[in-house]
């Protein structure tokens, strides 16, 4: 067996353990050090002293110089070395901050005044409270990138608000699912950050890359709620003056500025700070950390147990993504090393495919990955594996990193194992199916389908804010 096949071994092992339901960032550190003493063994280096010693030496100090020298592999080195350099990445110093920001959000009450003050803005348009929840969904998402934690308090806020309206509750929920989604392509994303450290790419660019892709599927979303709600009133009826009483003007303004404008306003200082070169996003998301606590005390919800919550949370998410990336370094190390990536090149060039094939392949293999894995996992483990790819198909790495994150809203939305689904059914009432939700579900995943197919299309979609603003490629 050579050291190639040892390579793909490596690979099938990780992915069946993965299966198995192994905890993915100490199952990568495990393989990576277990095959990578074997990539690197060299046993002159490693018991030069043991082989140096006296003839007549004690058999403790025997024992000793040994087991130092079974430990004298360069992996070992590796390990740290790539463990120092995921902790020193300052790519990556963005992510507890931006995540500290969406958690304390998340407990200022901010949602609750946000969507009650939406749906009266909204009563006189089709499905207004439809329109409401995805605007809400997809607000909060942004200042958030939490999906779980959207869908989750959305689906105690929204769905019961619009069942009690008489909204046919496959779309409602379907609204609910696909707006909790929105977070994770949106910028400031969490996910463009995971992706810029593991790409190279700029996240500045990425993130002006996103902007008109992101407000794509947005548009598209609420094309189809106002839409479905013309062509089918039963499915979404209009507001009763007893439901949502009319409020003067000057009283919705007011409540305007009091909810929407100050969350919008923060995302769009942390955003337009990065975009146009006034921060670095390190720097955006600790003024967006320390809006996110102005507007919890603002509304008279920042406690001490909640901060101490929002603390915790983000110290454990970003300790699982941090640890993922030390894991996949050090596992794709030696990966390349043991000669699996030339493999993959080998065999993808001998495909001959053509650079719409490939992308098509590559989108097609990362779908299906998003069934049984997060995407922090996907875009930390296997979008590595295509980056090298990139170059033989004259592909640009940016537009691949915004179709990779348009097709991780599908990861969320395709049954059977639709996570949102999952996420809302847990607080969803008792007369909501699993099966309704799906049902719900699907035209929203058909939008985001729609919006992948203009990419393709249009790439000017995603290059021309970058090119606006940072010049051509």
């Amino acid at each position: 067996m050579i050291d190639a096949h040892v390579a793909l071994m490596m690979l099938g092992i990780f992915i069946i353990l993965v299966f198995l339901g192994f905890p993915v960032a100490f199952t990568l550190m495990a393989l990576g050090i277990g095959f990578g003493y074997y990539a690197y063994f060299d046993a002159g280096r490693m018991w030069r002293a043991f082989n140096r010693l006296a003839e007549d030496s004690d058999t403790l100090t025997s024992a000793l110089t040994w087991f130092e020298g079974a430990f004298n592999n360069r992996i070992f080195d590796l390990f740290i070395n790539q463990t120092y350099t995921v902790m020193s990445n300052e790519v990556l110093t963005a992510v507890p901050l931006f995540l500290f920001m969406g958690y304390i959000v998340e407990r200022a009450n901010i949602v609750n005044r946000l969507f009650s003050t939406l749906n009266i803005a909204a009563r006189n348009i089709p499905g207004s409270l439809g329109v409401a929840a995805l605007i809400t969904c997809a607000l909060f998402a942004t200042a958030t990138g939490i999906v779980g934690a959207v869908v989750t308090l959305m689906g105690m806020l929204a769905l019961p608000a619009m069942l009690k309206a008489r909204y046919d509750k496959s779309f409602a929920a379907g609204i609910i699912c696909a707006g909790g989604t929105l977070g994770i392509l949106i910028p400031p994303s969490i996910m463009l950050i995971v992706y810029a450290a593991a790409s190279g790419v700029s996240i500045v660019r990425l993130y002006a890359g996103a902007l008109l892709p992101g407000l794509t599927l947005v548009g598209l979303y609420l094309l189809y709620v106002m839409g479905r709600a013309m062509l089918q009133p039963k499915a979404a009826p209009r507001p009763t003056s007893d439901e949502i009483p009319e409020v003067p003007l000057p009283q919705v303004l007011w409540m305007l500025a009091t909810s929407f404008f100050p969350l919008a306003f923060l995302i769009l200082a942390v955003l337009g700070s990065i975009l146009f070169g006034l921060a670095t996003p390190t720097e955006a998301a600790s003024i967006g950390a320390l809006g996110g606590m102005i507007l919890a005390a603002a509304y008279r919800a920042l406690t001490f147990d909640r901060l101490r919550e929002s603390v915790y949370l983000t110290v454990r998410t970003s300790a699982m993504v941090s640890w993922l990336f030390v894991g996949s370094y050090t596992f794709s190390s030696v990966f390349s090393y043991l000669g699996g990536e030339h493999v993959i090149a080998e065999f993808v060039g001998g495909l001959d495919l053509t650079p719409l094939q490939f992308l098509l392949l590559a989108q097609l293999i990362i779908f299906l990955l998003g069934w049984p894995l997060e995407w922090s996992e996907i875009i930390i483990i296997f979008v590595p594996i295509f980056l090298p790819l990139l170059p033989l198909f004259d592909i640009d790495p940016l537009f691949f990193g915004i179709l990779v994150a348009l097709n991780l809203q599908t990861s969320f939305l395709t049954p059977p194992m639709a996570m949102s689904a999952y996420y809302l059914k847990g607080v969803a009432p008792s007369g909501i199916l699993l099966t309704d939700i799906f049902k719900g579900i699907m035209p929203f995943l058909f939008m985001v389908i729609v919006s992948m197919v203009l990419m393709y299309a249009f790439p000017q979609i995603v290059f021309h804010l970058p090119d606006l603003f940072y010049g051509a490629r």
